[in-house]
């Protein structure tokens, strides 16, 4: 990605579209799209989406959709605004619950869907309840037919890639949806 380095003075005057700057030095009252260093804190796949949010570009409807892959390697695939903006595997549960809170509580969006491939069922039941007991917000969650996700690639399962691509076809598939809502408002 190209960028211009720039002094804080120059902040209002500069063409671009986007400005990273500090707290401190960014100017009280400016037209310019600013984000604070306080975004870095955040994962990447976070970050691109607030870029998505803030520059408002001509996409879908604001849709979170997060494919999963359950097994011994975990598949994710991250849609936002119809883009994909994350593709990963991981291979802790309880890791990979973390990651998912923090992309569902970081970005938002009208509706938030968890499509979850079928294969694994006790591993995505496990997924779905470390989730209702640790995210504090509702979800749309969907149990996908995963049956031909497995794409056979060279070399078997190059750094996950088979598992990443399932994700990713499993977050364009439907299945049947039901609203989770979290244990803190159910009781």
């Amino acid at each position: 990605m190209s960028f211009d380095s720039i002094l804080p003075e120059e902040i209002l005057d500069y063409s671009g579209h986007l400005i990273f700057t500090t707290r401190k030095e960014s100017p009280k009252k400016c037209k310019k799209l600013l984000f604070h260093e306080d975004i870095f804190e955040q994962p990447s796949t976070v970050i691109r989406g607030i870029m998505m949010q803030k520059l408002n570009l001509d996409f879908e409807e604001e849709i979170l959709i997060l494919g999963v892959d359950p097994g011994q390697r975990i598949g994710l695939s991250v849609f936002y605004y119809g883009q994909e903006i994350e593709r990963s595997f991981h291979l802790s549960i309880e890791d990979f619950v973390f990651h998912i809170i923090q992309i569902l509580g970081g970005l938002r969006a009208k509706q938030k869907i968890i499509k979850i491939g079928n294969g694994n069922m006790v591993i995505a039941k496990k997924i779905v309840s470390m989730l209702n007991l640790t995210f504090c917000s509702s979800f749309e969650l969907e149990f996908v037919d995963e049956r031909k996700t497995s794409l056979k690639i060279k070399n078997f399962n190059q750094r996950g890639k088979r598992d990443m691509l399932s994700a990713k076809y499993i977050s364009q598939r439907d299945g049947f949806r039901h609203s989770v809502l979290p244990l803190s408002l159910t009781g």
